[in-house]
């Protein structure tokens, strides 16, 4: 991949991620969704789900054939050692398509590759396979607004996930671009996206609709 830039971007829940890295697909980067890879896995038919079956058997799949999340959620963080079987069958799946996807996106010719990672900052691997690591930032209290306001979790539900996550201070240690999305507006959170551009290696010009967007 060389001349390409592989730009890795992590950031808690509900700290805006998914919203900055549609933001640099606008500027012409090619995102590969680590979550969006993971729900394809393990959704009916996916490769995951017979590996599934058979570790933790047919009460966490559903009866369309998918991940029952729900069920996994609980039994995950209720019991570490069930998560780490999960994360055995579906992050070596979930790779190797991120890296399909991404030579896919190096041969259209796509010169920055931003891998969307929410473990990014706790795999013993991801680090050293990306260029640089840009963090999106927000306080707790504000991850715990906006999850809440996305979904039917309750504070607590919400407080466990971001205890189960990296803590806030270890990704911005990691973090070589920090974009500190907490108090601001989509346009302001677009402007600084915009600002991070030629470092990345991108260009307004990819989409030259966004120079005449409010």
């Amino acid at each position: 991949m060389a001349g390409v830039l592989r730009l890795g971007l992590t950031g808690g829940i509900g700290s805006g991620k998914s919203t900055v890295a549609a933001f640099l697909a606008d500027l012409g980067a090619a995102v590969m969704d680590a979550d969006a890879i993971a729900r394809s896995v393990t959704a009916p038919g996916g490769p995951a789900i017979p590996l599934i079956r058979d570790t933790f058997g047919d009460e966490m799949i559903t009866v369309e054939g998918a991940l029952n999340r729900d069920r996994m959620r609980s039994l995950a963080f209720a019991d570490a050692s069930a998560r780490k079987r999960l994360e055995a069958i579906i992050h070596p799946l979930v790779g190797q398509e991120t890296w399909r996807q991404a030579d896919a996106a190096t041969a259209a010719g796509h010169r920055c590759l931003v891998f969307d990672v929410p473990l990014l900052v706790e795999s013993a691997h991801w680090r050293a396979r990306v260029d640089a690591v840009l963090v999106v930032d927000c306080t707790v209290p504000t991850q715990i607004q906006r999850v809440m306001a996305r979904s039917q979790l309750d504070a607590s539900a919400v407080q466990a996930i971001i205890a189960a996550q990296s803590p806030r201070l270890r990704r911005l240690q990691a973090a070589d671009a920090v974009v500190f999305n907490d108090s601001m507006s989509l346009q302001v959170l677009r402007a600084e996206v915009d600002k991070l551009a030629a470092r990345f290696g991108l260009s307004l010009t990819a989409n030259p609709d966004r120079l005449h967007q409010a």
